[in-house]
């Protein structure tokens, strides 16, 4: 599942541009949420993968460290998720509409009810392919 969201590329206090954006939620990966983010020229995508328990976090308090921040907070009356996305190449601050993260969330717990992850997702299988791979 897919939730386009119309996200924010804060350059500075007073200026930011839109980025198109997804959240994708896929429950083969239930603890996971992919974060496509395309590029301002259109020409790739950047991806992430956020917990699916910290996004929830988030929207009530900060949380994360290191390469993933995110915190709830308003702005010009509009309640967002501000999210601190670090690499070696940089740091971004992003505004996620706080209603469109709500609201993927929960089709996220449709497909999958908190608490149930582990049923969908086989441990023994996949320390097997880890251990194949070494």
């Amino acid at each position: 599942m897919a939730h386009e969201l119309p996200v924010r590329l804060v350059l500075s206090h007073d200026l930011w541009v839109p980025i198109p954006a997804a959240l994708q939620y896929d429950a083969n990966d239930p603890y996971a949420v992919r974060a496509v983010f395309h590029t301002l020229d259109q020409s790739g995508t950047v991806e992430w993968f956020l917990s699916r328990d910290m996004l929830a976090q988030a929207l009530s308090e900060h949380t994360g460290h290191g390469d993933v921040r995110m915190w709830p907070t308003s702005d010009s009356g509009r309640d967002v998720v501000r999210t601190v996305l670090s690499s070696p190449a940089g740091s971004a601050l992003l505004e996620f509409p706080a209603q469109g993260v709500e609201s993927f969330l929960r089709e996220t717990r449709s497909a999958v009810p908190p608490g149930t992850e582990s049923s969908r997702f086989d441990l023994d299988a996949e320390l097997a392919q880890l251990l194949a791979e070494n």
